[in-house]
């Protein structure tokens, strides 16, 4: 076998894996989305549990985001009717972080959560046992021309937006 054949032979292959795997791992980190109704239907449980109850949650009223490398971030109000005053005031709706996320530039580790949009333009994030993560300040979205109870839009700025009504919080990753 001459050089130059040789070095074709083994050439190539390199070039074709080399290459493939450059558009795999492209196919890999799409972009970020927000979710359809339909997709946050089909990902989103229909109940949740929360402070040792179940409750089922309005998936008329949620939202969520996948990201480009397939992770899901996922919000629903929640059916909070057979909960305590106490508990019903602060716990709204539920949340499911499948990575580590930054509400209000405040760090919040994966996982699930209950979360509450509070008077006072104050946004509450719980653990499951109903014990306060932390609270950040909402924001007032004047231009919103449909707000619903809940949902999700991405930021011009960058990263998106979890609204209930025109108030809002800023999320990213």
């Amino acid at each position: 076998m001459s050089l130059q054949t040789w070095t074709k032979a083994v050439t190539y292959p390199v070039l074709v894996a080399a290459l493939g795997a450059s558009g795999w791992m492209t196919a890999q980190t799409g972009s970020n989305a927000v979710l359809k109704p339909a997709e946050i239907e089909r990902l989103f449980p229909a109940t949740v549990y929360y402070c040792g109850q179940s409750a089922p949650a309005q998936l008329r009223n949620s939202g969520g985001v996948k990201y480009g490398d397939g992770h899901y971030v996922l919000a629903s109000l929640v059916d909070t009717s057979g909960y305590s005053t106490a508990i019903a005031a602060k716990y709204q709706g539920y949340l499911i972080a499948e990575v580590p996320l930054k509400i209000e530039g405040r760090a919040l580790a994966a996982g699930a959560y209950g979360f509450g949009f509070l008077d006072g333009g104050r946004f509450l994030v719980t653990d499951l046992g109903g014990n306060d993560v932390f609270t950040a300040h909402t924001v007032a979205d004047t231009a919103l021309t449909r707000p619903r109870p809940l949902q999700v839009t991405a930021d011009p700025a960058g990263g998106f937006r979890l609204y209930s009504g025109r108030s809002y919080v800023h999320f990213d990753r």
